[in-house]
């Protein structure tokens, strides 16, 4: 039998560490599926990591690490797939808005062959309007930036060995998990589940926390935004010639606008430009030196016995 490692990143969900683990459990036993949870404390400052560590006195399949600090996200899925024992692995959400028993489905398609398997949200639950619609503009710049559907690709999916040992070899410390398993290039399928509103605690993230999120992975996964940065140079070269002729003829004409309105508006719009430009280049610059010195993505602090 084949066995099946849950990853569950974890930052203070005190309230669902208990009921996530029952409530997973149960359904792939269930399912007849041999199976063991990696709960991964992201430097949780509540009981999340002391509650995880009881699971696992009681239940050997339930185990968990702890982060020194919050590392992020990305950093807790890359260190649970370090640590896994399984022939497949699933990251799956804590608070259990990401079904279980869309776990099941996930393996039976990958008995069948699939590589990867994709969770793809039908419906967005109870967000507002005005959050669905930036989400849609979000991940439509995306899509457009890295040449591949944000649409269909999440951070829920189940994963073949194989694949994890790829992505475990990958040297960068920026890593953009949804996206590279789609780069990998692994026979892949997708399952649609619905969204499950969340039963105790609170999200983690803020609308600052996700737009940070969201230009870290857009640069650490694709250099399109530098190619805006030639486009706005040859955006503005054309600009300024059209601006220049159009000046040179009313000269001529002897009707050239008295004053300095057309040169400061010229002078606005070229550093405008440029401070923009010099922003996206820095942040670029700020990821490579990031990784040029090499730290690690993470710092395990502890760890159950039974890992």
């Amino acid at each position: 039998m084949s066995l099946l490692s849950v990853i569950i990143p974890s930052y203070n969900e005190e309230a669902n560490i208990e009921r996530t683990a029952e409530t997973i459990g149960r359904v792939l036993s269930e399912a007849q599926i041999e199976y063991e949870l990696l709960f991964v404390s992201d430097g949780s400052k509540d009981k999340t990591y002391e509650l995880v560590c009881d699971l696992a006195q009681k239940d050997a399949r339930v185990k968990g690490l702890q982060f020194s600090r919050n590392f992020g996200k990305e950093a807790t899925i890359f260190a649970g797939m370090e640590y896994i024992k399984g022939d497949c692995c699933a990251v799956i959400d804590c608070d259990l808005q990401h079904p279980p028993e869309t776990l099941v489905e996930m393996y039976h398609l990958w008995e069948e062959g699939y590589d990867v398997i994709e969770g793809i949200k039908s419906n967005r639950g109870k967000e507002g309007i005005i959050h669905k619609m930036f989400v849609g503009i979000f991940y439509g710049i995306m899509s457009s930036l890295m040449k591949m559907d944000m649409n269909a690709t999440s951070d829920f999916k189940l994963m073949d060995k194989k694949v994890v040992d790829v992505l475990l070899s990958l040297p960068e410390k920026n890593t953009f998990f949804r996206a590279l398993t789609f780069w990998t290039g692994f026979k892949s399928t997708t399952v649609t589940f619905d969204v499950q509103e969340r039963v105790a605690g609170k999200s983690k993230w803020s609308f600052m926390s996700l737009v940070k999120y969201a230009i870290s992975n857009t640069t650490s996964f694709t250099t399109a935004p530098l190619q805006f940065v030639t486009f706005m140079g040859v955006l503005m070269i054309i600009f300024s010639v059209v601006l220049g002729v159009q000046t040179l003829v009313r000269y001529f004409m002897g009707t050239a606008v008295e004053g300095f309105t057309t040169v400061i508006l010229l002078l606005l719009v070229i550093g405008g430009c440029i401070m923009i430009s010099l922003g996206i280049i820095g942040h670029y610059l700020s990821r490579i030196y990031e990784e040029v010195k090499g730290r690690p993505k993470y710092i395990v602090r502890d760890k159950t016995e039974n890992l």
